[in-house]
């Protein structure tokens, strides 16, 4: 039920949103491209209005969207499920207990730089409703392709907030992650003072976190937002401060820090004593592995090849059995993470439901 009703929200105010966003910016004045796109825009407002004119076929849609949500996660892992069999045996339940809390933890801090980059675009929402409309999208990643997620926040967020402005909160999630990624760059390439002897594709790295530097400015960055940006509304941008942006840039660092203690604990689960001075190392490892699965958007999740440049560097602070047991560990308690919030995000939004409704009424 929970599940059905997350998904039906997501669906009835995604399709709001776009259609009346996308119609209002595609409408061109020509009689040739004007009749084609408002008969299209009428049907597609007669199905919504048929959706709300019937709850129990909104219902079922939702119970099925989200099922086929969970379904596609678990298909995602079943081969990583079969694997960590035996390491599940051999592992020390107390850290892997440990990692799974450390992972949660991440999560909760990391929203709080959304937040604040959103607050630093005009639109102030608060710390628990930007942790509900993340957690309410946390298992859109696991649908094949990058557009997902993003498009599940905006739709929450909208949803908890009847804030529309959907192309201010996608510009504010894009330099989310570029921020990130940067960040998680900056603190591997830290930690390799501590961590010597890894075989690690630096330049490729350093020209990649020039290009999100570069990306970040606003004389690039504001123009190019506007033009992506400009179909789902967002006219203008005022840039992030510098401070603010400086500010940002080493939360994120922190964030890292906090994933590399999560991985840490999963290795010394699995029998490997590394000593604390590699938790940045082990930071820079998880941020590696994060912007591969991004940057691989055919990969649900990025399965595969966020284990693939996770196990390469690794090797480099234990041995290759350990180093392939962490991969396969840490891929399931962050799945194991992400269904959790998303299931306390849908409650959530059940139990606020009432409340919403009467402000927005």
């Amino acid at each position: 039920m929970t599940i059905g009703a997350c998904s039906r929200c997501s669906l009835t105010c995604a399709a709001r949103s776009h259609w009346g966003r996308l119609f209002q910016f595609s409408v061109a004045p020509t009689s040739h491209s004007y009749r084609p796109t408002v008969g299209f825009r009428a049907r597609a407002q007669a199905l919504i209005s048929t959706l709300e004119r019937r709850p129990r076929l909104r219902r079922a849609l939702g119970f099925a969207a989200g099922l086929l949500v969970v379904g596609l996660c678990a298909f995602a892992v079943r081969h990583e499920w079969a694997k960590a069999g035996p390491q599940l045996v051999d592992a020390n339940s107390g850290w892997v207990v440990l990692a799974l809390v450390t992972v949660a933890v991440y999560y909760l801090v990391f929203i709080l730089g959304w937040v604040q980059i959103l607050a630093g675009f005009g639109i102030r929402v608060p710390y628990p409703v930007a942790l509900q409309a993340e957690m309410i999208s946390m298992l859109a990643k696991y649908i094949p392709g990058g557009v997902w997620t993003p498009a599940a926040r905006v739709a929450a967020l909208e949803r908890l907030t009847g804030e529309r402005a959907a192309g201010t909160i996608l510009a504010s999630i894009l330099v989310e992650a570029v921020l990130s990624a940067l960040s998680g760059v900056a603190v591997f390439v830290v930690s390799l003072a501590w961590v010597h002897d890894v075989d690690a594709p630096l330049l490729p790295l350093l020209v990649f976190a020039g290009a999100c530097a570069v990306l970040l400015h606003p004389r690039i960055f504001t123009p190019l937002a506007r033009r992506l940006l400009k179909p789902f509304g967002l006219r203008s941008l005022n840039p992030l401060p510098f401070p603010t942006m400086l500010v940002l840039f080493g939360f994120y660092c922190l964030t890292w820090l906090v994933g590399g203690l999560a991985l840490f604990f999963l290795v010394r689960g699995l029998g490997s004593t590394p000593p604390l001075e590699t938790i940045p190392f082990l930071g820079g490892i998880a941020a590696i592995g994060a912007i591969v699965a991004v940057l691989a958007v055919i990969a649900p999740s990025g399965l595969g090849v966020r284990e693939a440049s996770m196990y390469g560097l690794l090797i480099a602070i234990t041995s290759n059995t350990t180093a392939l047991g962490v991969t396969v560990l840490n891929r399931l308690v962050i799945t194991v993470v992400e269904l959790a919030l998303f299931v306390a995000g849908v409650a959530l939004w059940r139990i606020r439901r009432p409340k919403i409704e009467s402000v927005t009424r």
